[in-house]
């Protein structure tokens, strides 16, 4: 029989073993998925304590045209009723804790702005429907703000729109046009949040979790500790792969792939060289490029001059893809109550909260409570993140990325004004993040930096994850991941069965006519 060997842990290597054995036939002791790090699950990640404090780098957002995602958790059985898939669970969380959101943007002085209003110029709106226009190869090399004036970047539609996907001015034009196009449906109830989903926990334990116990059911094995360094290609035009080095436990092994082998490696990693502080402790930025995921594209992509793409594109500009992130934990409920009073939602209702003003600009977001499977009901966890992380505090006066947890909170308390701010700093444990390449897949690129998912004239090589193609579809999403997962088995096997179409509510008159009419809202 014919094995597979997924390189790295993440959704889209997880996804791939549960195609290859829904789709492909594949039995699961066949199909081997390699992880350097010592814990599963890429970037999806949630662990912690009520005493040690929870952390999770991230949190990922959904929304009803997530067509591959679905599929796939439609086969999939939730942790906490068997009897329904992951798809059900998630939608019947959002039909009763669906967002709402009354406080998407506070200002300077602490109070809610109405965001209604997408706060557009004619010349801002002409501007967008040209971005929206624009053939993308005429977008190769072009930031976001090489189309848009600067006013653009003053509007409520500009700092809702940044703050929800992690846009920042300097990315790519490409890959800002591609959003607009992909989430024009959403454009009407932007404000309010309310056509976007999320998961009854943190991602971890809602996608993960189940899908790692389904997999491993299946016999699907998991090795960790395994670096991935090289991939040894026949000789020739066609692209195949003859045999995987890797180290594990400081040995080298090379393994012999046989005829019809296959081999999925996820290129690049948006969370590598993560560095996580305390209350007490800033994280301490890694520059060392020392992650495996990395590393092994370089390796191919030189082997290959431009037909595995460019990895140095996207792992060389640290300074313009790097942003914190924090995880509050308490046992104390003011804030939660202060919060919930001052956005006009419960937990888990209100959606994000962006401080417009705020020099770091930044976010914030309560979820529903417990977030994390096993917390307890005396706990309560909160999440945020500042996307210049570089900038001196409004109040902290030190940037982002040198600061405590401690000093974020205390950023953050200073924006609200709350006079228990000491009690809630106090009661809290803080604990942050700073990623270096956390929107690397944003950074300003041309055609075939990203390798196509099946490259030209594979035989039994495949790229999946946030660095691989896939055209007009949007990275940063767990169904972009998906998507290349599904892509490269019935790339690789030559199916029948595709994944669905990626949804294009421009095509739509009805979603083009609520559009237009929110970007005249005043």
């Amino acid at each position: 029989m014919a094995r597979a060997y997924l390189v790295g842990s993440g959704i889209a290597s997880l996804s791939a073993a549960a195609f290859l054995i829904r789709e492909g036939g594949f039995a699961g002791p066949d199909i081997v998925i390699l992880e350097e790090q010592d814990r599963k699950g890429g970037s999806l990640d949630a662990a912690g304590s009520p005493e040690t404090g929870y952390t999770m780098r991230g949190g990922r957002m959904f929304e009803v045209h997530f067509d591959c995602t679905y599929d796939l958790l439609g086969s999939i059985p939730s942790l906490d009723d068997p009897s329904k898939s992951v798809t059900e669970d998630t939608f019947a969380f959002h039909e009763d804790f669906a967002w709402d959101d009354h406080a998407r943007l506070v200002d300077a002085a602490g109070k809610v702005v109405d965001a209604h209003s997408m706060g557009f110029s004619e010349r801002d709106r002409l501007e967008l429907v040209k971005c929206v226009g624009t053939p993308e190869k005429l977008l190769d090399g072009k930031r976001i703000t090489d189309c848009f004036s600067e006013g653009f970047f003053r509007t409520n539609f500009w700092w809702m729109w940044c703050t929800t996907f992690a846009f920042e001015p300097w990315h790519s034009a490409i890959e800002f046009r591609r959003y607009l196009n992909r989430f024009v449906h959403l454009f009407e109830t932007f404000d309010t949040m309310s056509g976007i989903y999320r998961t009854r926990f943190n991602q971890y334990d809602s996608i993960v979790r189940p899908l790692l116990k389904w997999l491993t059911e299946q016999g699907v094995t998991v090795q960790l500790g395994t670096r991935v360094t090289d991939l040894r290609l026949a000789r020739g035009d066609a692209l195949t792969v003859e045999a995987l080095t890797w180290t594990r436990d400081a040995t080298a092994e090379e393994v012999e792939l046989a005829p019809g082998d296959l081999v999925m490696v996820t290129n690049g990693s948006m969370t590598a060289d993560s560095t996580l502080g305390s209350s007490d402790t800033a994280p301490v930025l890694d520059t060392s490029r020392s992650s495996g995921a990395w590393q092994l594209w370089e390796t191919l992509a030189a082997k290959r001059p431009g037909r595995l793409g460019n990895p140095s594109v996207f792992d060389s500009s640290i300074v313009d893809s790097t942003w914190a992130s924090f995880t509050v934990t308490t046992k104390d409920p003011t804030f939660f109550e202060l919060m919930e009073k001052f956005s006009g939602s419960e937990a888990g209702k209100g959606g994000l909260i962006t401080f417009k003003d705020s020099n770091w600009l930044l976010t914030i977001v309560l979820n529903h409570q417990p977030h994390f499977r096993e917390q307890p009901e005396d706990t309560f966890v909160w999440w945020g993140y500042g996307l210049f992380p570089d900038k001196e505090g409004d109040f902290v006066r030190k940037p982002m990325r040198e600061c405590t947890g401690r000093e974020i909170l205390d950023e953050v308390l200073h924006h609200l004004r709350f006079e228990q701010s000491p009690q809630i700093l106090e009661n809290s444990i803080v604990i942050p993040a700073l990623m270096p390449y956390i929107t690397s897949q944003f950074l300003v690129r041309s055609a075939g930096d990203r390798p196509d998912v099946v490259p030209e004239g594979s035989t039994n090589l495949a790229f999946i994850g946030q660095y691989a193609e896939v055209p007009d579809d949007v990275v940063f999403t767990v169904e972009y991941s998906v998507r290349t997962a599904w892509t490269a088995v019935a790339g690789l096997l030559g199916l029948d069965r595709r994944p669905p179409s990626v949804y294009k509510g421009g095509h739509d008159p009805k979603v083009l006519v609520e559009a237009l009419q929110t970007m005249h809202r005043r």
